[in-house]
């Protein structure tokens, strides 16, 4: 079976991405306690996913769950690769 993705949706998630990375920074998306230091928040990565799915158009059909799940991978995948490279930027 084919992947569903909604290539609206994931445009809007990623520009709402990277609009709060601009205004809050990458440690806004990072759980403040625990044991595991660079461990992202998932209410955050909800959030941005929340905030697309709002912005869309009351005309457009609600997305397919596999879609939303695919777009709440690539937020996380993203934000994962840019602690990455926080790290090795600070050479951890």
């Amino acid at each position: 079976m084919a992947d569903i993705i909604d290539l609206s949706l994931l445009a809007d998630s990623r520009r709402y991405l990277s609009k709060l990375l601009d205004t809050r920074g990458l440690s806004y998306f990072l759980q403040k306690e625990g044991a595991r230091l660079f461990h992202l928040e998932p209410s955050k990565v909800e959030l941005v996913l929340r905030t697309a799915l709002r912005s869309r158009e009351g005309t457009l059909p609600k997305p397919h769950p596999k879609a939303i799940d695919h777009c709440r991978k690539e937020i996380r995948r993203e934000l994962i690769r840019r602690v990455a490279s926080a790290m090795l930027q600070t050479g951890l």
